[in-house]
């Protein structure tokens, strides 16, 4: 699908603009063209993007092939901007981290994005200019940063929703551990993994567009990407909290496991420990108290019988009193 959207100050705002009049309306310099192409073929894109846009045969490779991390290239006339927008899969609870490749062409007058799945942070900036004309009165410069401020702000919610699963999963620890504990958490740490991927390029990018000089961004609104460069710094220093959190929750995962192990292993050596007399005094009298084959009637006597009894009953009960008394149990 092609979305394409045009404002001159002459005409005002035309959300559905004609395909085939795209060099017309590059030809007004005050006017703001913006050329969605979402999920197109690339043998739709190509021609409109070489032939009548005039980008490099190399940037429009590029941006055709989603190979690429977030980075910014300057053609002169034109930037070649790679972003990445994130968002989890359906459902959240299984940690699915999605991340969709953004990009964009910008020049004096246009913007051109183009991506292969539905990027919600373009659908919101989308709308936003339908409802204000403001959104496209700024320039194309301008245009470019509330793309980039929505796609970053979709971020929180992700941290928000790790950051509330992490919370989840500690409590999890100490009530219920089991190995689907364990498993989120290496789930949640590689999610963090790729956040990080796409962040750190990702701040290079609006700190180059906030600090160089380019000929396409005017120096008035560098201020609004060094906006967003500070969100992006601040998940960035979120994510490497939030990984050392994982990290720390999977420490203490561990040891609550190896703390129930220990307690276990105690519990068993005591009851081994308990019936041990009883099975020395059984094995050595043989239990032949009603049929002697020797004559040995003291010791297969009724008192003898009664001393037995006592002392196997005596016996575990008093070592597990000492044990108790030593603080073993």
């Amino acid at each position: 699908m092609i979305r394409i959207l045009y404002f001159s100050r002459r005409s005002g705002l035309q959300m559905e603009y004609p395909l085939d009049k795209l060099k017309q309306a590059l030809r007004d310099e005050k006017g703001l063209l913006w050329v969605d192409f979402n999920g197109e073929p690339d043998a739709d894109c190509e021609p409109i993007l070489r032939d009548v846009f005039g980008f490099h045969p190399l940037a429009v490779d590029d941006a055709l092939q989603e190979t690429h991390v977030p980075k910014v290239d300057d053609w002169g006339e034109y930037l070649y901007v790679v972003l990445n927008a994130l968002d989890f899969g359906e459902p959240l609870s299984d940690h699915s981290l999605h991340i969709h490749e953004l990009d964009i062409f910008l020049g004096e007058n246009f913007v051109v994005t183009h991506h292969d799945e539905p990027v919600s942070g373009l659908d919101q900036v989308w709308e936003a200019c339908r409802r204000d004309l403001r959104h496209t009165q700024g320039g194309a410069d301008h245009l470019l940063y509330k793309i980039i401020d929505y796609i970053v702000a979709a971020y929180m919610p992700i941290v928000g929703k790790i950051d509330k699963d992490i919370d989840e999963l500690e409590d999890q620890i100490f009530e219920r551990p089991d190995p689907k504990t364990v498993e989120a958490l290496f789930t949640l740490k590689r999610t963090l993994l790729s956040m990080r991927r796409v962040i750190t390029p990702q701040r290079e990018v609006l700190n180059k567009l906030a600090r160089d000089d380019y000929r396409v961004v005017d120096p008035n609104d560098r201020i609004f990407f060094r906006d967003v460069y500070d969100h992006l710094v601040r998940l960035h220093d979120l994510n490497e909290s939030m990984r050392d959190l994982v990290g720390g929750a999977l420490d203490t995962y561990l040891s609550v496991i190896n703390n129930r192990m220990n307690e276990v292993m105690k519990t068993l050596t005591v009851i081994t420990t308990v019936f041990m007399p009883i099975s020395f005094i059984a094995s050595f009298f043989g239990m032949n108290f009603f049929g002697p084959t020797a004559n040995l009637q003291r010791w297969t006597g009724g008192p003898a019988f009664f001393i037995t009894l006592a002392i196997t009953i005596l016996l575990p009960l008093s070592m597990f009193l000492w044990m108790r008394r030593r603080t073993w149990v």
